[in-house]
């Protein structure tokens, strides 16, 4: 059994508050994994020609007011 079938029996396995709790720390988790992959991406350039892209866009009046 690999390490993500495992986590897959044991979180089956959680009672209906333990699941709550679960949630709430697997989503707090996943966000910050998330800032962390944009922020790196971010300072890697890899976002830059997205933002020139948009940038452009804005200028020529291709955007809209949120």
């Amino acid at each position: 059994m690999n390490k993500v079938q495992e986590l897959e029996r044991q979180v089956e396995q959680l009672s209906a508050r333990e699941l709550v709790s679960f949630r709430e720390w697997f989503a707090q988790f996943d966000a910050a994994a998330w800032d962390r992959q944009i922020e790196a991406d971010s300072r890697s350039g890899k976002l830059d020609a997205l933002a020139e892209k948009a940038k452009r866009d804005h200028a020529a009046g291709r955007s809209t007011k949120l």
